[in-house]
Protein backbone atom coordinates (compact mmCIF):
# COMPACT_ATOMS: atom_id res chain seq x y z
CA UNK A 1 0.00 0.00 0.00
CA UNK A 2 1.39 3.19 -1.24
CA UNK A 3 1.95 6.09 1.51
CA UNK A 4 -1.16 8.33 1.42
CA UNK A 5 -0.19 12.22 0.65
CA UNK A 6 -1.21 15.43 -0.89
CA UNK A 7 -0.50 17.36 -4.29
CA UNK A 8 2.68 19.08 -3.93
CA UNK A 9 1.70 22.96 -2.96
CA UNK A 10 -1.40 21.95 -0.47
CA UNK A 11 -1.84 21.79 3.17
CA UNK A 12 -3.58 20.11 5.89
CA UNK A 13 -4.33 22.12 8.78
CA UNK A 14 -4.40 20.32 11.86
CA UNK A 15 -6.34 22.62 14.54
CA UNK A 16 -3.91 24.38 16.06
CA UNK A 17 -3.30 25.41 12.33
CA UNK A 18 -6.32 26.28 11.77
CA UNK A 19 -6.89 28.27 15.12
CA UNK A 20 -4.21 30.40 13.92
CA UNK A 21 -5.63 30.62 10.35
CA UNK A 22 -8.85 31.85 12.04
CA UNK A 23 -7.15 34.17 13.57
CA UNK A 24 -5.96 36.15 10.57
CA UNK A 25 -9.46 35.80 8.61
CA UNK A 26 -11.40 36.96 12.34
CA UNK A 27 -9.08 39.79 12.46
CA UNK A 28 -9.38 40.59 9.00
CA UNK A 29 -13.03 40.26 8.68
CA UNK A 30 -13.36 42.90 11.97
CA UNK A 31 -11.96 45.29 9.90
CA UNK A 32 -13.50 44.79 6.60
CA UNK A 33 -17.05 45.36 8.22
CA UNK A 34 -15.74 47.91 10.38
CA UNK A 35 -15.50 49.88 6.61
CA UNK A 36 -18.99 48.86 5.51
CA UNK A 37 -17.64 45.99 2.84
CA UNK A 38 -20.42 42.71 2.78
CA UNK A 39 -19.62 39.14 2.50
CA UNK A 40 -19.96 37.30 -0.49
CA UNK A 41 -19.07 33.76 -2.12
CA UNK A 42 -18.14 32.34 -5.51
CA UNK A 43 -18.14 28.79 -6.89
CA UNK A 44 -14.68 26.69 -6.89
CA UNK A 45 -14.70 26.21 -10.07
CA UNK A 46 -16.28 28.77 -13.56
CA UNK A 47 -16.24 28.56 -16.68
CA UNK A 48 -12.73 28.44 -18.77
CA UNK A 49 -13.99 31.28 -20.97
CA UNK A 50 -14.83 33.42 -17.92
CA UNK A 51 -11.25 33.47 -16.58
CA UNK A 52 -8.80 33.07 -19.93
CA UNK A 53 -7.18 36.01 -21.68
CA UNK A 54 -7.95 38.26 -17.99
CA UNK A 55 -4.17 37.46 -16.43
CA UNK A 56 -1.79 37.57 -19.28
CA UNK A 57 -0.03 34.72 -20.77
CA UNK A 58 1.82 33.74 -17.94
CA UNK A 59 -1.63 33.65 -15.81
CA UNK A 60 -3.38 31.20 -18.44
CA UNK A 61 -0.54 28.75 -18.50
CA UNK A 62 -0.78 28.40 -14.81
CA UNK A 63 -4.61 28.33 -14.49
CA UNK A 64 -6.13 24.36 -13.61
CA UNK A 65 -8.16 23.47 -16.39
CA UNK A 66 -10.29 20.31 -15.70
CA UNK A 67 -11.00 17.94 -18.59
CA UNK A 68 -14.64 17.53 -19.82
CA UNK A 69 -16.24 14.16 -18.94
CA UNK A 70 -18.01 11.67 -20.06
CA UNK A 71 -19.62 11.59 -23.74
CA UNK A 72 -17.83 15.62 -24.35
CA UNK A 73 -14.46 14.00 -23.99
CA UNK A 74 -14.79 11.36 -25.72
CA UNK A 75 -15.85 13.54 -28.30
CA UNK A 76 -13.09 15.42 -28.23
CA UNK A 77 -10.59 12.47 -28.11
CA UNK A 78 -12.17 10.57 -31.47
CA UNK A 79 -11.83 14.08 -32.85
CA UNK A 80 -8.43 15.31 -32.12
CA UNK A 81 -6.17 16.69 -34.88
CA UNK A 82 -4.05 19.51 -35.72
CA UNK A 83 -6.61 22.13 -35.63
CA UNK A 84 -8.50 21.04 -32.03
CA UNK A 85 -8.16 23.00 -29.28
CA UNK A 86 -7.91 23.59 -25.83
CA UNK A 87 -11.41 24.33 -25.41
CA UNK A 88 -12.09 20.83 -27.19
CA UNK A 89 -11.12 18.95 -24.04
CA UNK A 90 -11.77 21.53 -20.95
CA UNK A 91 -14.76 23.97 -20.41
CA UNK A 92 -14.04 24.60 -16.49
CA UNK A 93 -11.03 25.92 -14.50
CA UNK A 94 -10.41 26.05 -11.37
CA UNK A 95 -10.33 30.25 -10.06
CA UNK A 96 -7.18 31.38 -10.53
CA UNK A 97 -7.91 34.57 -8.69
CA UNK A 98 -11.15 36.33 -6.80
CA UNK A 99 -10.95 39.35 -8.53
CA UNK A 100 -12.56 38.42 -12.25
CA UNK A 101 -14.92 35.73 -10.59
CA UNK A 102 -16.15 38.61 -8.99
CA UNK A 103 -16.13 41.00 -12.15
CA UNK A 104 -18.57 37.84 -13.62
CA UNK A 105 -20.61 38.30 -10.19
CA UNK A 106 -21.23 41.78 -10.41
CA UNK A 107 -22.52 41.81 -14.16
CA UNK A 108 -24.69 38.68 -13.28
CA UNK A 109 -26.39 40.00 -9.77
CA UNK A 110 -26.08 43.87 -10.87
CA UNK A 111 -30.34 43.95 -9.91
CA UNK A 112 -29.60 42.64 -6.60
CA UNK A 113 -26.71 45.03 -5.86
CA UNK A 114 -26.75 48.41 -4.03
CA UNK A 115 -23.89 50.83 -6.01
CA UNK A 116 -21.15 51.87 -5.02
CA UNK A 117 -21.17 47.68 -3.90
CA UNK A 118 -18.46 47.41 -1.33
CA UNK A 119 -17.39 42.93 -0.99
CA UNK A 120 -15.25 40.99 1.18
CA UNK A 121 -14.49 37.53 -0.04
CA UNK A 122 -12.15 35.11 1.77
CA UNK A 123 -12.01 31.79 -0.25
CA UNK A 124 -9.31 29.67 -1.76
CA UNK A 125 -8.35 29.53 -5.51
CA UNK A 126 -5.82 27.35 -6.95
CA UNK A 127 -2.22 28.28 -9.50
CA UNK A 128 -0.18 25.56 -11.60
CA UNK A 129 2.86 27.33 -9.55
CA UNK A 130 5.83 25.83 -8.83
CA UNK A 131 5.96 24.67 -5.28
CA UNK A 132 8.10 26.77 -2.56
CA UNK A 133 8.14 28.54 0.67
CA UNK A 134 5.47 30.92 0.54
CA UNK A 135 4.22 30.42 -3.04
CA UNK A 136 1.26 27.54 -3.22
CA UNK A 137 -0.96 25.98 -5.53
CA UNK A 138 -3.70 25.99 -3.41
CA UNK A 139 -3.86 29.25 -1.10
CA UNK A 140 -6.63 31.76 0.35
CA UNK A 141 -7.52 35.13 -0.73
CA UNK A 142 -8.66 37.88 1.45
CA UNK A 143 -10.53 40.51 -1.14
CA UNK A 144 -11.80 43.77 -0.50
CA UNK A 145 -12.93 45.82 -3.69
CA UNK A 146 -15.40 48.43 -4.35
CA UNK A 147 -17.35 48.97 -7.92
CA UNK A 148 -19.50 51.49 -9.09
CA UNK A 149 -16.83 54.78 -8.32
CA UNK A 150 -13.97 55.56 -9.19
CA UNK A 151 -13.27 57.85 -6.21
CA UNK A 152 -9.71 57.97 -5.43
CA UNK A 153 -10.93 58.08 -1.69
CA UNK A 154 -11.16 54.17 -2.20
CA UNK A 155 -7.74 54.00 -2.43
CA UNK A 156 -7.12 55.82 0.62
CA UNK A 157 -9.48 53.84 2.40
CA UNK A 158 -7.45 50.76 1.44
CA UNK A 159 -4.34 52.20 2.74
CA UNK A 160 -6.55 52.63 5.90
CA UNK A 161 -7.51 49.12 6.05
CA UNK A 162 -3.27 47.68 5.45
CA UNK A 163 -2.64 49.36 8.15
CA UNK A 164 -5.24 48.39 10.70
CA UNK A 165 -5.38 44.50 9.75
CA UNK A 166 -1.38 44.01 9.52
CA UNK A 167 -0.58 46.30 12.57
CA UNK A 168 -3.24 44.01 14.40
CA UNK A 169 -1.65 40.76 12.99
CA UNK A 170 2.18 42.76 14.50
CA UNK A 171 3.45 42.28 11.19
CA UNK A 172 6.90 43.09 10.95
CA UNK A 173 8.08 46.00 9.08
CA UNK A 174 5.45 46.25 6.41
CA UNK A 175 5.51 48.19 3.78
CA UNK A 176 2.88 49.35 1.43
CA UNK A 177 4.21 50.01 -2.60
CA UNK A 178 2.07 52.04 -4.65
CA UNK A 179 2.47 53.10 -8.09
CA UNK A 180 0.21 53.65 -10.98
CA UNK A 181 -0.87 52.04 -14.46
CA UNK A 182 -1.28 55.31 -16.00
CA UNK A 183 2.30 56.11 -15.11
CA UNK A 184 3.93 53.12 -16.86
CA UNK A 185 1.57 53.45 -19.03
CA UNK A 186 3.05 57.60 -19.80
CA UNK A 187 6.55 55.83 -19.26
CA UNK A 188 6.03 53.45 -22.91
CA UNK A 189 5.29 56.54 -24.28
CA UNK A 190 7.61 58.76 -23.38
CA UNK A 191 10.16 56.35 -24.41
CA UNK A 192 8.55 55.47 -28.13
CA UNK A 193 7.31 51.75 -26.90
CA UNK A 194 3.39 52.42 -26.47
CA UNK A 195 2.21 49.84 -28.14
CA UNK A 196 4.68 47.61 -25.88
CA UNK A 197 3.17 48.34 -22.63
CA UNK A 198 2.25 45.41 -21.55
CA UNK A 199 5.78 43.09 -22.15
CA UNK A 200 7.57 46.44 -20.49
CA UNK A 201 5.17 46.01 -17.54
CA UNK A 202 5.63 42.14 -16.84
CA UNK A 203 9.36 42.58 -17.36
CA UNK A 204 9.72 45.61 -14.97
CA UNK A 205 7.66 43.68 -12.57
CA UNK A 206 10.38 40.91 -11.98
CA UNK A 207 13.32 43.50 -11.18
CA UNK A 208 13.34 42.40 -7.70
CA UNK A 209 13.54 38.43 -9.10
CA UNK A 210 15.61 38.42 -11.73
CA UNK A 211 17.82 41.78 -11.77
CA UNK A 212 17.94 44.35 -14.26
CA UNK A 213 20.12 42.83 -16.77
CA UNK A 214 17.59 39.89 -17.32
CA UNK A 215 14.62 42.50 -17.17
CA UNK A 216 16.43 44.45 -20.36
CA UNK A 217 17.18 40.63 -21.84
CA UNK A 218 13.60 40.10 -21.67
CA UNK A 219 12.83 43.23 -23.13
CA UNK A 220 14.68 42.84 -25.90
CA UNK A 221 13.50 39.43 -26.70
CA UNK A 222 9.91 40.67 -26.73
CA UNK A 223 10.94 43.38 -29.30
CA UNK A 224 11.48 46.57 -27.35
CA UNK A 225 13.95 48.45 -28.55
CA UNK A 226 17.90 49.36 -27.31
CA UNK A 227 17.30 53.02 -27.18
CA UNK A 228 13.98 52.85 -25.35
CA UNK A 229 15.65 50.49 -22.49
CA UNK A 230 18.29 52.86 -22.02
CA UNK A 231 15.69 55.48 -21.86
CA UNK A 232 14.27 53.39 -19.02
CA UNK A 233 17.11 53.15 -17.15
CA UNK A 234 16.86 55.89 -15.41
CA UNK A 235 13.16 55.83 -14.15
CA UNK A 236 13.61 52.12 -13.55
CA UNK A 237 16.24 53.31 -10.85
CA UNK A 238 14.37 56.17 -9.34
CA UNK A 239 15.16 56.86 -5.71
CA UNK A 240 14.76 59.09 -2.86
CA UNK A 241 12.03 61.07 -1.26
CA UNK A 242 9.03 60.69 -2.47
CA UNK A 243 9.09 64.27 -3.13
CA UNK A 244 11.95 64.02 -5.07
CA UNK A 245 10.38 60.57 -6.94
CA UNK A 246 7.46 62.60 -7.79
CA UNK A 247 9.43 65.49 -9.44
CA UNK A 248 11.32 63.27 -11.48
CA UNK A 249 8.19 61.52 -12.53
CA UNK A 250 6.70 64.86 -13.64
CA UNK A 251 9.61 65.59 -15.48
CA UNK A 252 9.88 62.77 -17.13
CA UNK A 253 6.58 62.83 -17.85
CA UNK A 254 5.66 66.29 -18.82
CA UNK A 255 4.90 65.10 -22.72
CA UNK A 256 2.62 62.29 -21.66
CA UNK A 257 -1.43 63.16 -20.58
CA UNK A 258 -2.19 60.09 -19.18
CA UNK A 259 1.59 59.49 -17.16
CA UNK A 260 0.65 62.74 -15.85
CA UNK A 261 -2.71 61.84 -15.19
CA UNK A 262 -1.12 59.05 -13.38
CA UNK A 263 1.08 61.20 -11.32
CA UNK A 264 -1.96 63.42 -10.21
CA UNK A 265 -4.02 60.87 -8.94
CA UNK A 266 -0.70 59.32 -6.58
CA UNK A 267 -0.27 63.12 -5.51
CA UNK A 268 -3.91 62.55 -3.98
CA UNK A 269 -3.30 59.33 -2.41
CA UNK A 270 -0.31 60.36 -0.60
CA UNK A 271 -1.79 63.53 0.09
CA UNK A 272 -4.41 62.14 2.10
CA UNK A 273 -3.07 59.83 3.43
CA UNK A 274 -0.34 61.55 5.29
CA UNK A 275 -3.84 63.95 6.56
CA UNK A 276 -4.89 60.60 8.31
CA UNK A 277 -1.87 59.88 9.69
CA UNK A 278 -1.31 56.38 7.60
CA UNK A 279 1.42 57.27 5.08
CA UNK A 280 4.29 56.65 6.92
CA UNK A 281 4.08 53.13 5.69
CA UNK A 282 3.79 54.08 2.02
CA UNK A 283 6.30 53.96 -1.13
CA UNK A 284 6.22 54.82 -4.58
CA UNK A 285 7.84 52.24 -6.39
CA UNK A 286 7.93 52.80 -9.99
CA UNK A 287 8.85 49.31 -10.82
CA UNK A 288 6.06 47.79 -9.79
CA UNK A 289 3.55 46.94 -12.02
CA UNK A 290 1.54 43.95 -10.39
CA UNK A 291 1.57 41.97 -14.01
CA UNK A 292 -1.94 41.73 -14.76
CA UNK A 293 -3.32 43.25 -17.47
CA UNK A 294 -6.54 44.36 -16.02
CA UNK A 295 -5.36 47.08 -13.79
CA UNK A 296 -5.45 50.80 -15.00
CA UNK A 297 -4.92 52.85 -11.74
CA UNK A 298 -3.47 52.39 -8.74
CA UNK A 299 -1.51 49.15 -7.99
CA UNK A 300 -0.61 47.95 -4.56
CA UNK A 301 1.84 45.61 -3.11
CA UNK A 302 2.72 44.88 0.76
CA UNK A 303 6.20 43.45 1.62
CA UNK A 304 7.56 43.02 5.02
CA UNK A 305 10.17 42.44 7.21
CA UNK A 306 12.24 38.76 6.63
CA UNK A 307 9.71 37.01 3.84
CA UNK A 308 10.44 37.19 0.51
CA UNK A 309 7.40 38.29 -1.39
CA UNK A 310 4.68 40.31 -1.43
CA UNK A 311 2.05 39.16 1.32
CA UNK A 312 -1.01 42.08 -0.28
CA UNK A 313 -1.58 43.96 -3.57
CA UNK A 314 -4.51 44.80 -5.63
CA UNK A 315 -4.93 48.18 -7.57
CA UNK A 316 -7.62 49.33 -9.58
CA UNK A 317 -9.51 47.87 -12.59
CA UNK A 318 -12.03 50.06 -14.31
CA UNK A 319 -13.03 48.27 -17.49
CA UNK A 320 -12.80 44.20 -15.92
CA UNK A 321 -16.66 44.62 -16.10
CA UNK A 322 -16.55 45.66 -19.59
CA UNK A 323 -15.41 42.17 -20.58
CA UNK A 324 -18.85 40.55 -19.38
CA UNK A 325 -21.12 43.43 -21.14
CA UNK A 326 -21.14 45.64 -18.36
CA UNK A 327 -19.84 49.26 -19.16
CA UNK A 328 -18.99 52.19 -17.62
CA UNK A 329 -18.18 50.22 -14.24
CA UNK A 330 -15.10 51.01 -12.41
CA UNK A 331 -13.72 49.02 -9.43
CA UNK A 332 -10.85 49.33 -7.32
CA UNK A 333 -9.67 46.27 -4.47
CA UNK A 334 -7.09 44.22 -2.79
CA UNK A 335 -6.15 41.44 -1.45
CA UNK A 336 -4.52 39.48 1.64
CA UNK A 337 -2.67 36.67 1.06
CA UNK A 338 -3.89 34.82 3.76
CA UNK A 339 -1.35 31.76 3.69
CA UNK A 340 1.42 33.77 3.31
CA UNK A 341 0.59 36.09 6.35
CA UNK A 342 0.12 32.81 8.22
CA UNK A 343 4.02 32.36 7.71
CA UNK A 344 5.17 35.39 8.63
CA UNK A 345 3.57 35.02 11.81
CA UNK A 346 4.44 31.49 12.48
CA UNK A 347 7.86 32.78 11.40
CA UNK A 348 8.17 35.39 14.03
CA UNK A 349 5.93 33.72 17.07
CA UNK A 350 3.12 35.91 16.90
CA UNK A 351 0.29 33.79 17.38
CA UNK A 352 -1.70 34.68 19.94
CA UNK A 353 -1.42 31.64 23.14
CA UNK A 354 -4.09 29.31 23.59
CA UNK A 355 -5.19 30.00 20.40
CA UNK A 356 -7.57 26.74 20.04
CA UNK A 357 -10.81 27.13 20.84
CA UNK A 358 -10.34 25.68 24.72
CA UNK A 359 -13.51 23.87 25.82
CA UNK A 360 -15.53 24.84 28.15
CA UNK A 361 -16.82 21.65 30.51
CA UNK A 362 -15.27 18.02 30.38
CA UNK A 363 -17.15 15.53 31.95
CA UNK A 364 -15.11 12.39 33.21
CA UNK A 365 -16.89 8.95 32.25
CA UNK A 366 -17.16 6.69 35.03
CA UNK A 367 -19.45 3.90 33.23
CA UNK A 368 -22.98 3.18 31.85
CA UNK A 369 -24.95 4.27 35.25
CA UNK A 370 -23.03 7.76 35.46
CA UNK A 371 -23.27 7.93 31.51
CA UNK A 372 -27.18 8.01 31.64
CA UNK A 373 -26.93 10.44 34.78
CA UNK A 374 -24.63 13.04 33.17
CA UNK A 375 -25.80 13.28 29.63
CA UNK A 376 -29.06 15.22 30.07
CA UNK A 377 -26.52 17.56 32.65
CA UNK A 378 -24.24 17.67 29.29
CA UNK A 379 -27.48 18.99 27.26
CA UNK A 380 -28.75 21.55 29.82
CA UNK A 381 -25.29 23.35 29.73
CA UNK A 382 -25.46 23.31 25.51
CA UNK A 383 -28.44 24.95 26.03
CA UNK A 384 -26.59 27.98 27.05
CA UNK A 385 -23.72 27.68 24.69
CA UNK A 386 -21.35 26.17 27.07
CA UNK A 387 -19.19 23.70 25.04
CA UNK A 388 -19.13 20.25 27.02
CA UNK A 389 -17.62 16.59 25.97
CA UNK A 390 -18.02 13.57 27.76
CA UNK A 391 -15.17 10.96 27.41
CA UNK A 392 -17.26 8.26 25.34
CA UNK A 393 -16.05 5.45 26.87
CA UNK A 394 -14.87 4.72 30.42
CA UNK A 395 -11.41 4.62 30.25
CA UNK A 396 -8.44 4.79 32.69
CA UNK A 397 -8.44 8.48 34.47
CA UNK A 398 -4.71 9.10 33.79
CA UNK A 399 -5.99 9.30 29.49
CA UNK A 400 -9.09 10.96 30.13
CA UNK A 401 -7.44 13.82 32.24
CA UNK A 402 -4.57 13.82 29.35
CA UNK A 403 -7.32 14.18 26.86
CA UNK A 404 -8.98 17.50 29.22
CA UNK A 405 -5.55 18.57 29.17
CA UNK A 406 -5.12 18.62 25.53
CA UNK A 407 -8.61 19.97 24.79
CA UNK A 408 -7.48 22.88 27.27
CA UNK A 409 -10.60 22.10 29.06
CA UNK A 410 -11.57 24.92 31.51
CA UNK A 411 -13.48 22.81 34.32
CA UNK A 412 -13.45 18.82 34.65
CA UNK A 413 -16.76 17.78 36.18
CA UNK A 414 -16.61 14.15 38.49
CA UNK A 415 -19.59 12.66 38.85
CA UNK A 416 -19.42 8.82 40.40
CA UNK A 417 -21.72 6.83 42.44
CA UNK A 418 -21.52 9.12 45.48
CA UNK A 419 -21.62 12.19 43.74
CA UNK A 420 -25.19 10.28 41.87
CA UNK A 421 -26.32 9.32 45.79
CA UNK A 422 -25.58 12.79 47.61
CA UNK A 423 -26.80 15.26 44.54
CA UNK A 424 -23.66 16.65 44.51
CA UNK A 425 -21.05 16.60 41.24
CA UNK A 426 -17.14 16.78 41.70
CA UNK A 427 -16.03 20.42 39.62
CA UNK A 428 -11.79 20.87 39.10
CA UNK A 429 -10.72 24.05 38.48
CA UNK A 430 -8.41 23.08 35.64
CA UNK A 431 -6.27 26.46 36.19
CA UNK A 432 -6.19 26.85 40.02
CA UNK A 433 -6.47 22.82 40.78
CA UNK A 434 -8.96 23.61 42.97
CA UNK A 435 -11.72 20.65 43.29
CA UNK A 436 -15.25 21.70 45.05
CA UNK A 437 -18.31 19.40 45.61
CA UNK A 438 -20.90 22.25 44.82
CA UNK A 439 -25.04 21.24 42.72
CA UNK A 440 -25.11 21.40 39.22
CA UNK A 441 -27.88 24.43 39.74
CA UNK A 442 -25.01 26.27 40.81
CA UNK A 443 -22.17 24.99 38.72
CA UNK A 444 -24.82 26.34 36.00
CA UNK A 445 -25.00 29.50 37.61
CA UNK A 446 -20.96 29.95 37.43
CA UNK A 447 -21.13 29.08 33.90
CA UNK A 448 -23.58 31.71 32.39
CA UNK A 449 -21.19 34.36 33.96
Amino acid sequence: MSKPSIPKGTRDFIPKEMAGRNFIFNTAKSVFKKFGFQQIETPAIENLKTLTGKYGDEGDQLMFKLLNRGDKFKKAVNGISEHSKESDFAELALKYDLTVPFARFVVQNRNELTFPFKRYQIQPVWRADRPQKGRYREFYQCDVDVVGTDSLLCEVEFIQIFNEVLTALKIPGFSIKLNNRKILAGIAEVVGEADKIIDITVAIDKLDKIGLDKVNDEMIAKGVSQDAINKLRPVIKLSGSLDGKIASLKSFLKESQIGMKGVEELEFIFNYASNLNVAHSLELDVTLARGLNYYTGAIFEVTCEGFKGSICGGGRYDGLTDLFGLKGVSGVGVSFGADRIYDVLLDNNLFPENGLEALDVFFVNFGEKEERFVMPLVSELRKENVSVEVYPSAAKMKKQMSYANAKDARFVVLVGESEIESGLIRVKNMESGDQTDITFDVFMDIMKK
